[in-house]
């Protein structure tokens, strides 16, 4: 009953937020390309450095930003962020990311439980998670397990970076029901405009195949400065940039091609 009530609050949450949306094409299973083509985009890294987060909130359309705990501006700019209608997540350091808020798979049950419970206070707001690096942390089944019970206890979403093909982040959420994404793209593991440029259409590639696509990128300046120029052409390019809330009800906690087989993350 109560995973019944949970799934009814958030499928009530995220339809009055979506009403104006297309219905969700298909994913692609029968060899033709989906009609509808979909984009989010999240900011990591956030909370550091004010001129930065300003340039990413400021950046044209329904951008989610995703925050640090242990960075000087986390709480600031969580409340800017909140205030300016912008879907704040908190960006969760996981090993082998370091800190005083950093997930290891040697920390106890009650010490990760601390440790989350501390971040979400230094990020107000936040309406979901993503890993901070957590290459070695989403590879713990007992740890990412736990994880997703409390976000659902929680009514919070969960965003897997997939920073490791061993996570089992997104698995673990989809035993559950729990509200959840994938990352599809990296935007700027290459700090380069032409680098960038490229995922950004490689992205936008990939949504048309497959109906949608969720890309990650930094507040890196030469980023801002693509994403700046760039962003304003999508809807020319047949691509509709929805917030993540809306994603998440678009693609159902269902696996992409790239992440599982049959909707089933592997």
């Amino acid at each position: 009953m109560r995973f019944w009530l949970t799934g009814l609050v958030w499928a009530l949450a995220v339809s009055m937020g979506a009403a104006h949306a297309a219905p969700a094409e298909p994913s692609q299973t029968d060899g033709k390309a989906p009609k509808a083509a979909y984009i989010s985009l999240i900011i990591d890294d956030l909370g550091q450095t004010p001129d930065r987060d300003s340039r990413a909130l400021a950046l044209p359309g329904p951008v989610t930003l995703a925050i640090m705990p242990d960075t000087p501006h986390a709480t600031d700019f969580a409340r800017q962020a909140h205030k300016a209608g912008k879907t704040v997540m908190l960006h969760m350091p996981m090993d082998p990311a370091t800190g005083p808020y950093a997930w290891r798979p040697d920390l106890p049950l009650p010490e990760l439980e601390a440790r989350l419970n501390a971040a979400l206070l230094k990020v107000p707001y936040a309406a979901g998670i993503n890993n901070h690096e957590g290459s070695r942390m989403t590879a713990e089944p007992v740890a990412m397990s736990w994880l997703v019970g409390e976000l659902q206890r929680r009514h919070l979403f969960l965003v897997d970076s997939r920073t490791s093909a061993k996570t089992v982040a997104a698995a673990e959420a989809q035993k559950i029901g729990l509200a959840s994404l994938s990352r599809d793209v990296f935007l700027d593991d290459d700090r380069t405009p032409e680098a960038i440029t490229g995922q950004l259409q490689a992205a936008i590639k990939l949504a048309h195949k497959q109906g949608s696509a969720v890309m990650i990128g930094h507040p890196y300046p030469v980023t801002m400065d693509v994403l700046e120029r760039e962003l304003p052409k999508l809807k020319a390019q047949g691509i509709d940039w929805i917030e993540l809330r809306h994603m998440i009800s678009l693609r159902g906690n269902q696996a992409m091609a790239g992440h599982g087989k049959n909707g089933v993350y592997r």
